[in-house]
């Protein structure tokens, strides 16, 4: 018999997805992870009663945190990636051929062991990939100490309860930037800002005191209600955000990867705010 599965992430804004079948329900040492099955969206994880990705859906986000930072810097040879333990964006990333190095650093061991048995379609042998570096760690603690360098930085975190709130501070943001090669991008998952402001404002007060070009784009994810998602960007070299369309679809074929939601038309018009989102970051 079906019941429904009830996020509660915005008090007066609950989201319910049908669940056909409950496939998992335990502890980590750090939460508690669900997984069931329903006939829209396939396998659903929760961290309850937060919905975290979805088989169906689950190539927006990740395609557009992680390609448009990859072929805005067009050089990228290390890329770090703090979160993600679904293994989701590894994937995406691992597509470029040129990228000789990705250091994924998760808090939590038991996601990774999950993901795998569990949702093979998201995660699809990428933590076999021999160029992953794997670290079990709290990415606060690793930025902290982190004495190399990265091209890329992708910050794919749960919303800022629990383990996440550490992944939304000033000092985290700083200590990313350090992480960063000269002419480094840093992108974040932002939350809905129609009913997460605060999360984006913040993110962009933080970013625009330590990067020259500090903005944000936009995706429309469905399982994340509310309206459009948003990312923030951060790098010391505004070049990267002001490349023709030419320029993108050149290194989009060169690059020779499959997206179903990215190409570089999306790229350009993503950063292209409603008003009550350029309002909220001005």
């Amino acid at each position: 018999m079906r019941r429904w599965r009830v996020e509660q992430l915005h008090a007066d804004f609950p989201l319910g997805l049908k669940a056909d079948s409950v496939l998992y329900d335990s502890e980590t040492e750090h939460q508690r992870l669900v997984v069931f099955e329903n006939e829209t969206f396939g396998r659903v994880l929760t961290l309850p009663p937060v919905v975290q990705t979805t088989e169906k859906d689950e190539f927006i986000y990740h395609e557009m945190l992680a390609h448009l930072p990859i072929l805005a810097h067009g050089s990228v040879r290390k890329v770090l990636i703090v979160g993600g333990g679904d293994g989701g964006m590894l994937e995406e990333v691992l597509k470029h051929p040129g990228i000789e190095k990705v250091t994924q650093v998760e808090i939590d061991a038991g996601v990774v062991d999950f993901s795998r048995q569990y949702l093979p379609s998201i995660c699809k042998g990428a933590y076999e990939d021999p160029r992953l570096d794997l670290v079990i760690a709290d990415g606060a603690e690793f930025v902290a100490d982190c004495a190399e360098r990265y091209d890329v930085a992708i910050v794919d975190s749960s919303d800022p309860v629990g383990p996440g709130v550490a992944l939304f501070t000033d000092t985290f943001y700083g200590r990313t930037k350090n992480c960063l090669a000269p002419g480094g991008i840093l992108v974040t998952q932002n939350g809905v800002p129609f009913l997460q402001s605060e999360e984006l404002a913040n993110t962009m007060r933080a970013f625009k005191a330590l990067f020259a070009d500090a903005a944000c784009y936009l995706a429309t994810v469905p399982t994340y209600a509310g309206g459009p998602m948003a990312f923030g960007w951060g790098s010391d070299d505004p070049a990267k955000r002001q490349l023709s369309l030419e320029t993108l679809e050149q290194r989009y074929r060169e690059a020779g990867i499959e997206t179903r939601y990215y190409n570089p038309a999306v790229h350009l018009g993503a950063f292209a705010l409603p008003n009550y989102i350029a309002e909220l970051i001005a």
